[in-house]
């Protein structure tokens, strides 16, 4: 092999090694930094991946995120939601499996929780609605107090909590094997 070539593989080998440290230094610097909640539930692991985007003083829903669409439920990559065994929403069957969360924020009555199964993608540009695994319908709450950053929490319980602003929004998970008992 030649210099030339050598010092072309060279900087190849040098560009594509530094990549994954390259994409997760990105991750970490964006406005809507990456976030992950996990807990396991009746013996099965749950984790939602998402990204954190703040209010910043801008009104959220029915403003920067308008009512009756199709929301990635974060920023970003879309939200996903990952089980490790079948599990049931607000009673209903989901198979175990990784999933895009989306949401339809509506303002006077429940929302739409969407279970997707195309997990890997940017947003909800490219949303398909006949990809849907599963859609329930949950009521949002006023919170308490304001929630800055977007978050997730999953208790042990198996409810899952999402708090943005002053809305909170919960539903249940519990393993295929406890609901039907």
């Amino acid at each position: 092999m030649n210099h030339f070539a050598q010092s072309i593989l060279t900087l190849f080998i040098a560009v594509v090694t530094t990549l994954p440290a390259l994409a997760q230094d990105d991750k970490a610097n964006r406005p809507s930094p990456p976030a992950q909640a996990e807990a396991t539930v009746d013996g099965t692991t749950v984790i939602i991946d998402y990204s954190q985007p703040s209010v910043k003083g801008r009104e959220i829903f029915g403003g920067l995120e308008p009512y009756g669409k199709v929301w990635r439920t974060g920023a970003n990559e879309a939200t996903t939601f990952e089980v490790s065994s079948d599990v049931t929403i607000e009673g209903q069957a989901l198979p175990k499996g990784k999933y895009a969360l989306f949401t339809i924020p509506q303002e006077n009555e429940d929302w739409t929780v969407i279970f997707n199964k195309t997990a890997e993608q940017w947003g909800a540009y490219d949303y398909d609605e006949s990809q849907d695994a599963l859609r329930v319908q949950v009521s949002p709450e006023k919170s308490e107090s304001m929630t800055e950053k977007m978050t997730f929490d999953i208790a042990e319980s198996g409810e899952v909590t999402f708090m943005w602003a002053d809305t909170k929004l919960s539903f249940d998970v519990a393993s295929a094997g406890q609901a039907s008992n």
